[in-house]
């Protein structure tokens, strides 16, 4: 890392008993390349996965393990290490981490921390799928979320168990941007201006769905989520309170919003189903996958003989913004904003979308212009919306996505009853 993006910064970072706890030995080299200070802090469990000193010699500062250490205590340490930081990373956290954190334990140096500590706090999840789903790590989460700690992932993939799914920790360079982002963008108390969005819940979905076939290939597409995750950072400068309900992707969270993962459309569908009648806007800028397999093989698939082709049998998935639409007017956001990937009529087929779906708005945009659409980071799109006297609509040139976001999050609040339409425009 070239630039000294995190000069003079003072990082604490916690590592728990994962077998990720592998990565934060590349964590603390990346954060010193940004030019950050780093003090490590292990728990018990942690230093059966990495050593204290490897931590000690990537960091260049004592690594703390225990909270009755008599020489570090003589002076109440734990409290001026508190003090010294920055900023707050755990990574990797395991279930186990989360759930005393949740609850307020004290119960050794780093939780310990977490409690003296008034310094920006981020975490990073590791845990074997089935437990990251589990109810009570879903409910540890948003209770963290709501305590002011910023998660950054959990990931999608193949896991040291040997199973596949949402829960390895995220790569250590997605850490450090979090990081990066986080002291570069803190988390502003609401002044006396009142911004557009103040008191406004947001749900946007985000990034790709994931379509099991066997145990290890799947349907999806090449949806990276850099779209929904702008909205959301948005929508958050705009004073509303957001949850995102994100597929698999690589990125961090905006600080300040409440992150849901899931992997499939059924996931996807639930939990946008759970939230809208919470809702004040739903955007719905997930790449859906369209279609499942009729039914996933419980063991890898493996080639016909002779090269016979294999059929696969599937069947359409649950179309979730429409679902979002058709709820009942008590449990009905107040807008439903849909997004349209085309390759050719865009506009056309956004009208008939918006039409056919019952939507207030939808940004639809040509993903088969280079540079634009899927992976980039820049978008141009076209956004219909409704008006008392039918519709209007705008053209968005291409720009960045974090732009554009601006541009769709403030005509999506526009459009909230008792605030003033914008005129229309062709």
């Amino acid at each position: 890392m070239a630039a000294l993006t995190l000069s003079g910064k003072r990082v604490l970072l916690g590592v728990s008993a994962g077998v990720a706890a592998y990565k934060s030995a590349l964590i603390t080299r990346l954060l010193k390349q940004a030019g950050a200070e780093v003090r490590v802090v292990l728990t018990a469990g942690a230093e059966a996965f990495i050593t204290p000193l490897t931590l000690q010699a990537l960091s260049g500062e004592a690594v703390r393990t225990s909270l009755l250490d008599p020489d570090a205590e003589a002076g109440m340490g734990h409290i001026e290490l508190a003090r010294w930081a920055d900023v707050l990373l755990i990574a990797p956290a395991t279930a186990d981490l989360m759930a005393r954190l949740a609850q307020g334990f004290a119960d050794d140096l780093l939780t310990t921390l977490c409690l003296a500590s008034d310094a920006p706090r981020l975490i990073a999840p590791a845990m074997n799928q089935a437990m990251w789903r589990s109810p009570a790590t879903r409910r540890n989460a948003a209770t963290l979320a709501a305590d002011g700690w910023l998660q950054i992932g959990p990931d999608a993939g193949d896991q040291a168990c040997g199973d596949t799914g949402l829960g390895r920790m995220s790569e250590p360079e997605a850490i450090v941007a979090a990081v990066e982002d986080r002291l570069a963008s803190p988390l502003q108390t609401q002044d006396a201006t009142v911004r557009p969005g103040s008191a406004r819940h947001v749900v946007i979905t985000a990034g790709p769905t994931r379509e099991a076939i066997d145990p290890v290939r799947y349907l999806s597409n090449h949806s990276s989520g850099k779209m929904g995750f702008a909205l959301a950072a948005a929508a958050l400068d705009q004073g509303a309170r957001v949850t995102l309900v994100s597929g698999p992707v690589a990125l961090a969270t905006p600080p300040g919003a409440q992150r849901i993962d899931v992997v499939s459309a059924a996931d996807m569908h639930r939990e946008a189903l759970r939230l809208a009648p919470e809702a004040d806007v739903f955007i719905g800028c997930a790449a859906v996958s369209d279609y499942r397999a009729a039914e996933a093989a419980e063991h890898k698939l493996k080639k016909t003989a002779g090269g016979a082709p294999l059929t696969l049998s599937l069947v359409k998935n649950p179309d979730i913004i429409a679902d979002v639409a058709g709820l009942t007017p008590a449990r009905r956001p107040s807008v439903v904003t849909g997004f349209a990937a085309e390759t050719r009529e865009v506009r056309r087929y956004a009208e008939d979308k918006l039409a056919r779906k019952a939507l207030d708005m939808i940004v639809a945009n040509d993903v088969s212009a280079e540079g634009l659409g899927f992976g980039s980071d820049d978008n141009a799109a076209w956004l219909l919306w409704r008006t008392p006297s039918g519709s209007a609509s705008d053209h968005q040139p291409p720009q960045p996505k974090t732009q554009l976001a601006r541009v769709v999050i403030q005509r999506a609040l526009a459009l909230l009853p008792g605030r003033p339409e914008t005129r229309e425009t062709s």
